[in-house]
Parts: structure tokens; C-alpha cells; sequence
């Protein structure tokens, strides 16, 4: 056999062999996106279960429309929640934001999203409870300023390891500025259970944190263990160092914004 066919049939094997892994991985994704709410539960702050009276979220073309008729209002922070609990996975999906939710004056949440994850479910929270005990893929907009990173975390009754050592601060900063304008951003999430999650934006790592854990609090008017808008605080607070390996995925409502091709792929 000569070497120039030895060489071709190399070069075949390889071809065939990539073509194979990457179907198989392709398979392996699950779109979590549809043409409706089938799957999902919407918990609004203030409201009942599965009520949105403020018409936060909707489905037009594929696409999760968030508060796209809201302008210049405050209104309640709210959550869509998938049906699954997950452990370890990787979600993927693509953002931008449409406009602002909040007047001048209130310079911080404009521009501003999230995806949770590790949450509590929708069904054990409050009715005035606004943010689900969880973590939070914090995403953010440009606003025009260069100054903001995108792809954050937020801890929300929780903690996460940085540096080898607990990590107190409620939001940690990723190392990818924010985007202008209202162009997609492709963002990633790998989650390995209690021990390891890595965000990622443009393909591209930007955070990393270990030992997801409940503790903490995020101390606001919307989330305040002593102000009883936290249902079952001192369950919650008798579980500080409980190390949290899986919950529930929430698309969060707060500013204008839109999200599509939602995807989910399990990790074993």
C-alpha cells in the first residue's frame, strides 16, 4: 500500500470519527425553548403561583419575550421555572436586551437579567417572595458606560468558594464586559453538581467558583431572612453550610429583554 493511500485513508478515518462525536453530542442537547409555556411555571412576587397579571413573560416565534410592553415602570420581579430539577449540566442560550424597565434614579436594573439555577422550587416560595434562595447567571447590558461585566453570579441565600475560601460578596464579577446596543449574546452554563460551575460568554470561560452552598442572604427589600418575605427563613437559615447540588432553572423577569434556543445537555 503506498503512502500516499495509507495518508487517505487516515485522513477518512479521522473525518468519519469527528462527524460521529459530534452528532452524538448534538444529540445530547435537549431545547428547552417552544412555541409555549408547556413545561414551565411562572412565580411573579406578590402574586399566586402560576399568575402573571403584569404579563411579564411571552412566546412569540420561538423567542421568550420579557417585559416587552413594559416601559419607565417599576413592577414586580418574577421567575419562569422549569419543570426539572437538574444537578449537573450545561445550558445554553442566547440574550439581548429591548429597553428599560426603570425610571432615571434607579440607574442599577436597567439593563439587567438573570438565569437561576440550584434554586428552590417555585411551588415552596412565598407569595411575596420575589427571588427563589438559588444562584444567579446575572446578565447585564452595556448601558452605554464600558464599565460592566456581563455573566456574573449572584449569590441569593447562598455562598460560593473563590480563591479557596468562602467568597462573601453577594455578586462576583466575570471577566467579560457587558455588550452595547441590542445584539445577541450567546451565553453558556457548565454546572458540576455541589462542586464546580463555570460561566461562559461568546464560548469564551469568564468566571469560575466552587461549593455551592446555602448561607449567607442577600439583603434587600425583596430578600431579607429577618423581614419574613423569605418563606421558611429559619428552615433556610438552620441549613447554612448545607452544600447545594441541584434545584430548579428560572429565566428571571426584571428588565426588557429577550432570550432564544434555550438548551439543556445533562452531565453524568
Amino acid at each position: 500500500m503506498t503512502g500516499r493511500v495509507v495518508s487517505l485513508l487516515l485522513s477518512a478515518i479521522v473525518l468519519v470519527s469527528c462527524g460521529s462525536e459530534k452528532t452524538k453530542g448534538e444529540k445530547e442537547w435537549v431545547s428547552l425553548s417552544g412555541e409555549d409555556f408547556a413545561g414551565w411555571t411562572i412565580k411573579m412576587g406578590g402574586q399566586e403561583l402560576k399568575e402573571d397579571r403584569e404579563g411579564a413573560y411571552r412566546v412569540e416565534d420561538g423567542i421568550l419575550k420579557i417585559y416587552d410592553s413594559k416601559q419607565d415602570t417599576r413592577v414586580k420581579v418574577g421567575h419562569l421555572f422549569y419543570k426539572t430539577p437538574y444537578s449537573s449540566f450545561r445550558l445554553r442560550f442566547d440574550y439581548r436586551f429591548t429597553g428599560r424597565q426603570f425610571k432615571d434614579g434607579e440607574p442599577w436594573p436597567e439593563q439587567y437579567g438573570g438565569v437561576v439555577f440550584h434554586s428552590q422550587s417555585p411551588q415552596s416560595m412565598g407569595r411575596e417572595q420575589e427571588y427563589p434562595v438559588c444562584l444567579e447567571f446575572q446578565l447585564l447590558g452595556g448601558k452605554q458606560t464600558g464599565q460592566r461585566s456581563t455573566g456574573n453570579v449572584c449569590t441569593i441565600g447562598t455562598l460560593v468558594e473563590t480563591g479557596g475560601g468562602v467568597n462573601p460578596a453577594h455578586c462576583i464579577n466575570s471577566g467579560s464586559p457587558a455588550y452595547e446596543g441590542d445584539r445577541w449574546v450567546r451565553a453558556e452554563l457548565e454546572v458540576w453538581s455541589d462542586s464546580l460551575v463555570r460561566h461562559y460568554i461568546e464560548g469564551e470561560m469568564v468566571l469560575e467558583y466552587r461549593n455551592p452552598q446555602i448561607g449567607g442572604g442577600f439583603v434587600s427589600e425583596n430578600f431579607n431572612w429577618e423581614k419574613g418575605n423569605v418563606k421558611d427563613a429559619e428552615e433556610w437559615i438552620r441549613k447554612e453550610g448545607t452544600r447545594l447540588g441541584a434545584g430548579y432553572i428560572g429565566i428571571q423577569a426584571h428588565d426588557p429583554m429577550e432570550i432564544r434556543k434555550i438548551e439543556l445537555m445533562e452531565l453524568k
